[in-house]
């Protein structure tokens, strides 16, 4: 009962959207659910491991043949992304740090502290050609155990860079309202930022887009607003594909006011071209749609992570590896 009333949800949302598997110059396949728990966030695929989430409170695995099973206990995790060396770096919003998980299973500590003060909840991050890590440091719910503000007590919910060196750099503070998702492209050229203030009414819904200065640093004067999702939920996870369009997890199927209002569902997967024009737009029936990643063989399937779920889709492009 539960896949024919997905099924007749995405044909209904398929038709506003105009994606359908004939039209879509994007993808090749509709979404399917493929597992019903354990997938609230951060997928990263491994070519050898299979597909790593984020979900209720540990890291899961699902194997090359879809066997589920769990990776890691009690991580606390939320963004996950293999480097280029197979070692999983590992955003711990609970331990309030950044962390990877070398080959033999021995934990390093990246990034605890920042100036002598504890990070907020490290979300999601993003790795360039150099080797350099950069994730976001939001603060969702209670605000009390912040330690990060400035001079003035503000608080700072900022984007930091991870050099190989392990030296931290924050290279971004007040210039976005809360930091989620974050990708580098391929060229180290720019750096995308999801600003998502999800839980506060009026608070950006936004996609920007800064220029990347080759020292990892940011040059604000280029900050360029892609997408504006308003007054539904805004954008959360996000990858690109080998042509360099960026694939976005954002929005809202049901209104949660009074923060979160949808007029109409807009829970999906956007996709953006290089130049930050709209192209598609994918309806995922279940909320809240989280994060993405590519992986498969061939590098050409999308797994999505939705409301703890699941789901899967064919593209015609392979994601950026």
């Amino acid at each position: 009962m539960r896949m024919v009333c997905n099924s007749m949800v995405i044909i209904v949302l398929g038709a506003t959207s105009a994606l359908s598997q004939e039209r879509s110059t994007i993808f090749s396949s509709t979404p399917v659910m493929i597992q019903e728990t354990g997938a609230g966030e951060g997928p990263a695929w491994h070519p050898e491991l299979g597909l790593l989430t984020s979900g209720d409170g540990d890291i899961h695995r699902r194997d090359r043949d879809g066997k589920q099973t769990v990776y890691l206990k009690q991580a606390g995790s939320n963004g996950l992304m293999f480097d280029r060396q197979g070692r999983l770096v590992v955003c711990e919003p609970v331990r309030r740090r950044v962390s990877r998980i070398e080959p033999d299973g021995a934990v390093t500590v990246l990034a605890a502290t920042y100036g002598g003060k504890k990070f907020n909840q490290p979300n999601d991050l993003t790795i360039d050609r150099r080797q350099r890590i950069y994730f976001s440091d939001p603060q969702y719910g209670d605000r009390s155990g912040m330690e990060m503000l400035d001079e003035n007590r503000k608080p700072i919910e900022g984007v930091y860079r991870i050099d190989p060196d392990g030296r931290v750099t924050r290279i971004i503070a007040h210039e976005v309202d809360r930091p989620n998702g974050l990708v580098v492209t391929d060229d180290d050229k720019y750096l995308y930022v999801a600003d998502n203030n999800n839980n506060t009414q009026g608070g950006a819904r936004k996609l920007w887009r800064f220029d990347l200065r080759a020292d990892g640093t940011v040059d604000f004067a280029s900050q360029k607003l892609i997408h504006d999702w308003k007054t539904t939920r805004g954008p959360d996870g996000m990858k690109l594909d080998a042509e360099g369009r960026l694939y976005v997890a954002a929005g809202l199927n049901k209104p949660q006011p009074p923060f979160e209002t949808a007029e109409r569902p807009t829970a999906g997967i956007y996709v953006f071209s290089p130049a930050g024009d709209l192209l598609e737009f994918v309806p995922i029936p279940r909320d809240e749609t989280t994060n993405c990643a590519f992986g498969g063989d061939d590098f050409r399937t999308l797994f999505v992570t939705a409301g703890g779920s699941l789901w899967s889709l064919r593209a015609r492009t392979p994601g950026k590896r």
